[in-house]
């Protein structure tokens, strides 16, 4: 009676010693398969709670990075077309100069005045570029065209386009209305390079107020540019807040769920080893007779 519970107990453990060992042994030879020491929640509790909220960051973080992306694209056409715009009336005011001077013929303001004509259209055309959702760089709220001509002049979109949620509560304006720098309180772009034409080709002078409109829009491009540039700084240094704290979370992501290789390679040997030792053990044991058992 003895015999047999002493024997039965001898089985039971051996072979509850040996399967635990094979399951430390698969434990570990998945890990080195995978690269993960985190394989199921059972695993580390606490750590997978852990994991599961730095995914859900990472999630926010990859839209977040979106929005980033967008603004930086947006902001950055945006002065690209203002550089162009400062360029086309710098060649506006150059051929107001020489337009003022006393030697000009009819037919040299004649095409002074056509050279200025095409300036006004590619200005007005600067005005209404779109950006790469294909929404208007200088627009109003809605998603109508920035900038019409009306006569002499141009009318301009209503309000303002949305701010651009860049993450985290925060935002960015990276679009501006083109009345804020084509338009003064009294005239604007169209209406001052109309007049100018309109004389020069009825072999007149240029007209004070017009010329002066001219300066003062010129001088209105330039100083959105520099906003919107300082706009675009904010978001590069947001960006590489972004950067910085996906570089953390994933640090810590990888202290939870990877695996170091060569830490589990020398677990796996070690387990391995005594897997094999405890069945040699098992083997050599439970091949003894009763007769060997009893002498």
């Amino acid at each position: 009676m003895s015999v047999n519970l002493s024997t039965s107990l001898f089985y039971d453990r051996s072979t509850s010693t040996m399967q635990a060992l094979q399951s430390k042994f698969d434990t570990f030879n998945e890990q080195i398969s995978t690269g993960k020491k985190l394989l199921k929640p059972s695993d580390d509790s606490v750590g997978y709670q852990r994991l599961q909220g730095i995914q859900r960051a990472n999630a926010d973080g990859v839209q977040d990075a979106a929005n980033v992306k967008l603004a930086q694209s947006t902001l950055q056409q945006a002065g690209t077309t203002l550089t162009q715009m400062t360029d086309r009336l710098q060649r506006a005011a150059e051929l107001v100069v020489q337009a003022k001077s006393g030697t000009n013929s009819a037919s040299a303001k004649a095409a002074i005045a056509t050279e200025l004509d095409g300036i006004l259209q590619s200005v007005v055309s600067l005005a209404n570029a779109k950006d790469a959702r294909g929404m208007p760089l200088f627009g109003g709220k809605d998603d109508g065209a920035a900038a019409t001509r009306n006569g002499d002049g141009l009318t301009f979109a209503i309000g303002k386009a949305p701010a651009m949620p860049l993450g985290d509560g925060q935002s960015v304006e990276a679009t501006v209305n083109a009345k804020d720098f084509l338009a003064t309180p009294t005239s604007d772009i169209a209406a001052a390079l109309t007049a100018i034409v309109t004389a020069l080709r009825a072999d007149e002078e240029v007209p004070e107020g017009a010329s002066d409109t001219l300066d003062t829009v010129a001088d209105q491009v330039i100083g959105t540019q520099a906003s919107l540039g300082a706009r675009a700084a904010r978001v590069d240094l947001f960006a590489a807040q972004l950067k910085s704290a996906a570089d953390d979370r994933e640090v810590a992501r990888s202290g939870i769920e990877d695996a170091d290789p060569t830490e589990t390679i020398v677990e796996l040997q070690k387990t391995m080893t005594i897997l094999q030792a405890t069945q040699a053990s098992f083997s050599k044991l439970s091949s003894l007779s009763l007769f060997d058992y009893l002498r």
